[in-house]
């Protein structure tokens, strides 16, 4: 049974949708001082774990190239059912306001690449998704039974009306 990839996996599918790499290339890109590096970090041994993981379940393969003086290197390229994978990520909102600040932050660095209109569409998406847990919230804060309860619930309410905020913001 396949297992759904992690965000970091999803990251690494979205690189290689713009063109096979290898595992180093894959790394410089995760550490771009100006791109996802800003969300998470990851060291160089976990990319290659996540690697082998992405290619036990065929979401990526490798093809095995010789070098001349150094070690063959395996250069991964993103399989139909990867960029499935990948796209269906990429589209839907995530599920929890705590995923905003790396989940869907990652979902919006990709979206950019892939257009304005993906962009619109999943900020459109997440919008929708933060009114219904501001509603499902506003409800749990009605029946709070004490008042660290209410006060744990007012911060849940503010954190994601500044989320709704700072989405009409980038809209």
């Amino acid at each position: 049974m396949t297992r759904l990839p992690l965000t970091t996996e999803y990251a690494l599918l979205g690189f290689l949708r713009r063109r096979p790499m290898y595992g180093y290339e894959l790394y410089q890109q995760l550490t771009d001082p100006a791109g996802l590096w800003l969300v998470w970090r990851i060291k160089q041994s976990q990319l290659y774990a996540l690697l082998a993981k992405l290619e036990d379940e065929g979401y990526i393969s490798a093809e095995v190239q010789p070098q001349e003086s150094r070690p063959p290197r395996k250069v991964f390229h993103l399989t139909p059912n990867g960029l499935g994978a990948y796209q269906q990520w990429l589209e839907t909102p995530v599920a929890q306001p705590r995923a905003v600040r790396q989940e869907f932050l990652a979902k919006l660095y990709f979206a950019r690449e892939e257009g304005n209109a993906v962009a619109r569409r999943l900020i459109a998406g997440q919008r929708n998704q933060c009114e219904a847990w501001l509603n499902a919230q506003s409800r749990h804060s009605a029946t709070a039974v004490s008042p660290f309860g209410a006060t744990v619930n007012r911060f849940r309410l503010s954190q994601i009306q500044a989320i709704l905020a700072w989405l009409e913001q980038i809209a």
